[in-house]
């Protein structure tokens, strides 16, 4: 039996996903959770083959989590889930150790294709994402890739409302830590608001407008 985990915010798309994939007689979806915390959790306790990770869900990317995952001695294959057909994204996901990209505009006619590719450990990527994934490479991919991952994260953070306080707590650092994170990704791509930093996470999807 092949054992899939599936992370996304929302009620209605995870059981999308469990209807689609339990076609399958030999395919279970051991865990559903809601983010990227819960699914690295989730991960390490039932080693799924395949995980499907939503991009935006709250306090950790899908990216993030997949990092994490693959910081594990697991075998699980990661597919990023996503509204966003950006070559940025794709860049992230592959670069985390995902091997699979799939759009959820494509969900219907792609995500059997998709897992079972992840299956055989090979890698798949939604049909247009190459193009946009070649887009990624230009001067907005740059600045995208400068940022850290921590620094990522703590600007999806500010994004959906969080205080440096309320940061700190989350991703267990210092407030100190925590500015001085904020303040090396409003320098690196030359903002100097939140409200700056709100449309960077929008425009890169890093949150959902």
């Amino acid at each position: 039996m092949k054992r899939i985990l599936i992370a996304d915010d929302h009620e209605a798309v995870r059981s999308g996903l469990r209807a689609v994939l339990e076609q399958r007689a030999d395919w279970e979806v051991v865990a559903e959770v809601t983010d990227g915390g819960r699914a690295v959790a989730a991960a390490i306790e039932s080693q799924p083959h395949v995980a499907i990770l939503d991009f935006s869900m709250p306090r950790m990317t899908g990216v993030e989590a997949a990092r994490r995952i693959k910081d594990h001695p697991l075998q699980t294959e990661v597919l990023i889930f996503t509204v966003h057909n950006s070559g940025l994204i794709a860049q992230q996901a592959f670069e985390a150790g995902a091997r699979a990209f799939l759009v959820k505009s494509d969900a219907n006619k792609l995500l059997l294709a998709a897992v079972e590719a992840l299956l055989l450990h090979r890698t798949f990527c939604t049909t247009s994402c190459v193009t946009e994934f070649d887009r990624g490479a230009g001067a907005n991919g740059e600045r995208h890739h400068e940022l850290t991952a921590r620094e990522q994260l703590v600007v999806k953070l500010v994004a959906e409302g969080y205080s440096n306080k309320g940061i700190s707590a989350i991703l267990n650092l210092s407030v100190k830590t925590t500015e001085a994170h904020r303040a090396a990704a409003m320098r690196k791509l030359e903002v100097n608001s939140t409200a700056g930093l709100v449309r960077y996470a929008v425009r890169t999807g890093l949150v959902e407008a």
